[in-house]
């Protein structure tokens, strides 16, 4: 039974009917007393409820009550309505235990999506394949794990929570130093999903000025602005039906993030130049190298954008914290590296995985591809010994310690971008600043340098 709680009998009535068309059995009720009488004796699979009830509009009223009703139900998933302006008071409810919120008016086909994701990640769904049994996932589907190396504890871990929600429609925040893998399992999770099929849109956020944000992102008309020569498709509309992955989201400026906290939450936009909004039909995937929780006590981060994007949070470790898996990310990366360039198959010997091991890698996975990649351009033998990797090793630390004197211009630029990169570990914000160069001259740089 699901459980709606609003003084409104409109809203009652239509959730009512939207319920029991998708075939729930539904109990709407008009305020807190009588949802207290309910809740005493049974326990609702999932309650959707109103935080404002009679006159009031502080929010008080919903706030109590979720608190009384996580008493008696603490596993059951409470999902909180409010108005657009009240979505502060809807994060206020997220902190006291709510699992999702939505503004009015909804979208149905959002809310339902939302009401879904909600039971089949409780486990009080009874037809979700994703349900947990005995601590373990179900064995009823194989997770498609393609290109993502390793078999350690700390990858396995990941993969089992990417497994157990990639089926649902719950929008997922990616955390991780740079160059830990964040886009393999946003790729994994739209892979494995029942959006498979359709469109997987990556989006750089951190690529994109403030000036083109909604150009890119939403579209726009011929004619919108000087340089609109004809209609264009922004990326939420190409990735309809799909997965959104916004990469880098902790560099969005604030402006922006208000942008984008509306698109995620009623799930509509309108083009530049077109008054008329467009329904998309997406999953929200996000990525970060960024400490969002601190930007958000320092006031650069919005806190209601931050709850609509984490409802579930997967943490990557570095790859100093998966160690054993260095051996076999090491061959797959020669394989390719040699298939690449028509170059004789090598080997890694058990010394050479030993150096590897020994490395500090602060560019993670990344730096130890390019590392491996250009250890087999240069050397000549087959296993690869680890004295060929030290020589690399040591000759990219030489170059990055190295006085400027008959050095060329790209070799000190690279120089002065990888210091800062590494003592910045990864945030572009901070590493821009520090060069005094804008976000997207600095992406350009790092592309070339083959540093993203």
């Amino acid at each position: 039974m699901i459980l709606v709680i609003d003084d409104d009998s409109a809203i009652r009535t239509s959730l009512g009917f939207m319920l029991k068309r998708a075939g729930y059995e539904v109990l709407a009720v008009a305020g807190p007393k009588e949802a207290m009488a309910i809740v005493r004796n049974e326990e609702p699979r999932l309650i959707l409820m109103d935080m404002n009830f009679s006159l009031a509009t502080s929010g008080e009223e919903g706030l109590t009550l979720l608190k009384q009703v996580k008493l008696f139900c603490p596993e059951v998933p409470v999902i909180l309505m409010t108005a657009w302006g009240s979505i502060g008071l809807a994060v206020e409810g997220m902190k006291a235990g709510a699992f999702d919120f939505v503004t009015k008016p909804w979208n149905n086909v959002a809310l339902m999506q939302r009401i879904e994701t909600a039971l089949q990640l409780t486990g009080h769904n009874e037809d979700t394949q994703t349900r947990i049994a005995g601590g373990r996932l179900s064995e009823s589907k194989t997770f498609d794990r393609s290109f993502i190396i390793g078999e350690s504890r700390a990858l396995n871990d990941v993969l089992k929570v990417a497994e157990r929600i990639a089926n649902t429609n719950a929008s997922v925040l990616i955390t991780g130093e740079s160059g830990t893998g964040k886009e393999l399992i946003a790729e994994a999770i739209h892979r494995n999903s029942r959006r498979a099929e359709k469109p997987f849109v990556k989006v750089n956020l951190g690529g994109i000025s403030q000036s083109l944000f909604e150009s890119e992102m939403f579209g726009h008309k011929k004619g919108a602005f000087t340089d609109a020569v004809a209609d264009r498709k922004g990326r939420f509309e190409l990735a309809d039906k799909g997965t959104i992955f916004l990469d880098e989201i902790g560099e969005l400026d604030l402006s922006c993030q208000v942008k984008l906290l509306r698109v995620l939450q009623e799930q509509t936009f309108e083009p530049l130049g077109d008054s008329k909004p467009k329904k998309v039909d997406i999953r929200v995937v996000s990525a970060t190298n960024a400490n969002l929780q601190q930007m958000v006590q320092d006031k650069t981060f919005r806190e209601d954008l931050f709850y609509r994007i984490n409802l579930i949070t997967i943490h990557l470790p570095a790859l100093r914290e998966r160690k054993e898996d260095i051996p076999l990310l090491a061959a797959h990366f020669a394989k390719i590296q040699c298939e690449a360039n028509g170059l004789p198959m090598v080997t890694v010997s058990e010394e050479a995985n030993e150096y590897l091991a020994s490395l500090p890698y602060p560019g993670n996975i990344r730096e130890l591809k390019n590392l491996v990649d250009c250890t087999i351009l240069v050397s000549t033998n087959n296993p690869l010994q680890a004295s060929d990797f030290q020589r690399q090793y040591q000759g990219s630390s030489s170059l990055q310690n190295a006085d400027a004197d008959g050095l060329t211009l790209d070799e000190i630029e690279y120089i002065a971008i990888k210091k800062a990169y590494e003592k910045y570990h990864g945030n572009v914000s901070q590493i821009a600043s520090a060069l005094g160069l804008s976000r997207q001259a600095l992406y350009r740089r790092m592309e070339k340098y083959h540093l993203v």
